[in-house]
């Protein structure tokens, strides 16, 4: 290219990835016709395009289409901090809703409904903070000379055992209807979105993900060890800090947008690595994975149940659940654990 640069593309991954994008852009479609007042998809789509009533052009634009975006953001960016952490660990059960991350955001918002009987907006904040302060912690406990990948894994285990226990203690603490609201607020859902969640969620995306894309053949390389990343030139703790950093406010900030919505980090990164069988993080397969996963899931939330909408968290879990089963006994097949 002009300028020196180069740019490598595979015909596989770059396929999967239009195929995520249409598939993503189907189901949200799909979703925002899903209601009491159905929609068909030609008349969502002549609505985004500025020819609808005044009637579709109100439920779409303003109560249906920013929940859809909160989706793909949130997606995206729980995706994208599974790939980081998956790829920085080099253990696909390196996800940030293992290893802790997670919970430390759980725990800022908890702290703030339980002692403080904050707004929405402190919640937000909150869930900002733990996250955080959360890294924070993790890096400092898993350095020694570096941060090793299985080193930074069984940290993150023992102090997400730690905040789960700290979670308990905040609800024990509540008064009902702070402990009702704590609850909800952990089951994670998208019930009520808004444009006040798009706003800050498109704002960290426009900011960060150009810095994580940037970074994506130095993380490409750390798969291969640290000596290895060396010897070809990456600054590896200065890409480390940087990428970590972005992977926790990804996790902290789509925690404070929906709650905590299970497995989407641990599943979507190696969905699209199967899917592109290409090596390295694929963080554009995941992030589009990532938020195709979201989509499907709150439209499995809003319409398997007629009358009685779930939230998207638990659709989530129990999906991620069974897909961890899975990935646990395909890695133990394989002799890796």
């Amino acid at each position: 290219m002009p300028g020196g640069l180069s740019l490598r593309v595979e015909p596989r991954a770059a396929l999967v990835c239009v195929l995520l994008a249409a598939a993503a852009f189907a189901v949200a479609v799909v979703l925002i016709g899903t209601g009491d007042f159905p929609m068909s998809f030609g008349d969502v789509v002549a609505t985004l395009l500025g020819d609808g009533t005044a009637a579709q052009e109100f439920i779409v634009h303003d109560l249906r289409l920013p929940r859809a975006l909160v989706a793909v953001l949130v997606g995206a960016s729980l995706a994208l901090s599974g790939a980081i952490f998956q790829s920085l660990s080099r253990n696909p059960l390196g996800s940030p809703d293992v290893i802790g991350f997670g919970h430390g955001s759980t725990v800022g918002a908890l702290t703030v409904i339980v002692l403080f009987g904050g707004d929405t907006l402190a919640v937000s904040g909150g869930a900002v903070a733990g996250g955080l302060l959360t890294g924070v912690l993790v890096y400092a406990l898993a350095w020694k000379r570096g941060v090793q990948g299985f080193r930074l894994v069984l940290v993150g285990i023992g102090v997400a055992a730690v905040l789960t226990a700290v979670i308990h203690f905040l609800i024990t603490k509540a008064n009902l209807v702070d402990a009702t609201r704590a609850t909800l607020w952990m089951t994670g859902s998208l019930d009520g979105r808004d444009w006040a969640q798009v706003g800050p969620l498109a704002l960290l995306c426009a900011v960060l993900m150009p810095v994580v894309f940037a970074h994506g053949r130095p993380l490409r390389m750390l798969e291969m060890g640290d000596d290895s990343a060396y010897s070809l030139g990456v600054p590896v703790e200065r890409t480390r800090v940087v990428l970590m950093t972005c992977g926790v406010l990804f996790i902290a900030v789509a925690t404070a947008a929906a709650g905590p919505i299970a497995f989407v980090a641990l599943s979507a990164p190696q969905l699209a690595r199967r899917l592109t069988r290409s090596p390295g993080p694929n963080l554009v397969a995941a992030s589009l994975m990532g938020a195709a996963l979201l989509l499907v899931a709150d439209w499995v939330a809003t319409a398997a149940f007629p009358g009685r909408q779930l939230p998207v968290g638990v659709v989530t879990g129990v999906l991620g659940g069974c897909y961890l089963l899975w990935l646990l006994v395909t890695e133990r097949r394989a002799g890796r654990i």
